[in-house]
């Protein structure tokens, strides 16, 4: 472990790695060659055991080699996103001034555009920050605040329907929706789990959201209508960097795949979790936020209807 560790941060690649055990292992049984005649009636075993150990050996050096470049990975990824939010901030404020200040009608249309695609950009970096913090295992911030959910979740809901005019959305709340969340959180997670919907579901079906309370948690639900998922693909859909074949217009391929793996991190991140079913042509995401953290007992990214299958 330690010989992983140290080769990693000297900058040798796992081949490099890999070389010195067959070096070693090389080495050695040239020496032990060389003295074989003196060696007495169990020395087939010690060599036996001596190549396992060499084995064993390169398996653990490899998953730590593996871990610790990987984390090296997630730290390079934070800091570039946290970097590249300056310029872009810069660029996005500039652009704001720019179009208040314009009055022709191109060069409004064209900063309007570079608005959006700036949007666009930071939403992506918050997504990869986001992350490169779960990845570390530092998990995703939140700010736990007293909040009533039902007017945050409409407000983001309004937003969703001018961002998707082809997709109806239906919004229901039901019973107390009073807590200690983070609003800004709940709402990114309404915001990625209604796209989805839109974006891998029949094109033009409407998109069902509830919020609702039970005995042990609150919960925020998306239901869209499309081909059913496999059960067995259920639990991947919460891994980062999988995404599925969008099946109209509004599947653009410019995302990192990220959506689903941020929403499971955020509801952990409230001590709840996120579950999801399909069939008889519906899907059905839901974020379980228990009113004390740990209080759930699903297991994260399947269903209760799921594990029973």
């Amino acid at each position: 472990q330690t010989h992983a560790l140290l080769r990693a941060k000297a900058g040798f690649d796992i081949e490099q790695v890999v070389a010195e055990y067959r070096a070693l292992r090389a080495s050695v049984l040239r020496l032990w060659l060389d003295h074989a005649p003196h060696f007495g009636d169990d020395a087939s075993d010690d060599l036996v055991r001596f190549n396992e150990a060499i084995d064993q050996a390169v398996a653990e050096s490899v998953t730590y080699y593996t871990a610790e470049v990987d984390r090296w990975r997630h730290v390079f990824l934070g800091v570039l996103g946290h970097d590249l939010r300056g310029p872009l901030n810069a660029i996005l404020l500039t652009a704001e001034v720019l179009s208040r200040m314009g009055t022709r009608e191109p060069l409004s249309r064209h900063t309007v555009r570079l608005i959006q695609s700036g949007k666009r950009m930071k939403t992506l970096l918050d997504d990869l920050l986001d992350f490169s913090r779960a990845s570390l295992g530092l998990g995703i911030g939140i700010r736990r605040v007293p909040s009533d959910l039902a007017q945050p979740c409409e407000d983001e809901v309004e937003v969703l329907r001018a961002a998707l005019p082809h997709t109806p959305i239906t919004f229901d709340a039901a019973g107390d929706t009073t807590g200690d969340f983070d609003v800004s959180r709940v709402r990114e997670v309404l915001s990625n789990l209604v796209s989805n919907a839109a974006k891998y579901g029949t094109p033009g079906a409407a998109v069902s959201v509830r919020l609702s309370r039970n005995a042990e948690s609150m919960n925020l639900s998306v239901e869209n209508t499309g081909e059913p998922i496999p059960v067995e693909a259920v639990p991947q859909l919460f891994e980062p960097l999988r995404r599925g074949a969008p099946s109209s217009a509004l599947g653009d391929r410019a995302n990192l795949g990220l959506g689903l793996f941020i929403v499971r991190e955020i509801a952990r991140a409230h001590g709840g979790d996120i579950s999801a079913s399909s069939a008889d042509g519906k899907t059905l995401f839901t974020m379980h936020l228990p009113d004390s953290p740990g209080a759930s007992g699903t297991t994260p990214g399947i269903s209760p209807s799921l594990q029973d299958q």
